[in-house]
């Protein structure tokens, strides 16, 4: 079994630290010395809430994700990384931090649970369930192509007026990000009917535990998304 959690970056030091150094060691291992999102001083921001795969038994974070919001102390990494290509980033980033908005930003996944959906479906589902219950009313992700689909399924589109039709170059210029927009979190309209028989069964109870199916694979999931607001 998997544990996923949820806190707030300024209440837990020591997992944030595991945050860090798994992250960052995934990003050496893919040959990319620095991402926006990867910066350790969010750990500092009382905007950002965490999210972590970890071993109960051992207490090891096996992957990760962020949702940083307006209410920090900090831009979005979304506004960091692309705004200096296109400056209409930061006009769409203000229009909806009027009702606040955030970001899932520094998603990844260890090896040993590579493949089982947590890069991607469970950690993005986690993250879609904790938002609206902090204030998000919109959710930015720059995606890899190959999460585009995924954040799809959450009710994500494409951001067509930014970039070049949606898309940047980043973090390297052999690499392409898609900009992404979930605009209400709280009725995942667009999203499908499992992911919205997930996230709000989640809201209703934070700590649930599922047999969860990825890939023709059982992956038990115990569900940990309760935070301090």
């Amino acid at each position: 079994m998997l544990r996923l959690r949820a806190f707030k970056a300024t209440e837990d030091p020591e997992g944030c630290a595991k945050f860090v150094k798994g992250h960052g060691d995934i990003l050496t291992s893919i040959g990319v010395n620095k991402v926006t999102s990867s910066s350790p001083t969010w750990v500092d921001n009382p905007g950002t809430f965490v999210l972590v795969v970890e071993d109960p038994e051992t207490n090891t974070v096996l992957g990760g994700a962020r949702v940083d919001t307006s209410f920090g102390n900090s831009n979005l990494p979304i506004s960091v990384a692309t705004s200096y290509m296109d400056p209409k980033v930061d006009d769409y980033i203000a229009e909806e931090a009027k009702m606040g908005t955030g970001e899932i930003c520094g998603l990844w996944n260890s090896r040993k649970v590579a493949g089982m959906g947590f890069g991607s479906l469970f950690l993005t589902r986690a993250a879609v369930t904790i938002s609206h219950s902090v204030g998000v009313h919109s959710l930015f992700a720059l995606c890899a192509p190959y999460t585009v689909a995924t954040a799809e399924t959450f009710g994500y589109g494409i951001i067509k007026d930014l970039g070049n039709d949606g898309t940047f170059y980043y973090p390297k210029l052999d690499l392409l990000a898609t900009a992404m927009l979930l605009p209400d979190t709280e009725t995942i309209q667009d999203a499908t009917d499992l992911e919205k028989v997930r996230v709000f069964s989640l809201r209703e109870d934070p700590s649930q535990y599922f047999e969860e199916e990825s890939r023709r694979r059982s992956v038990p999931i115990q569900y940990d998304l309760g935070i301090n607001k």
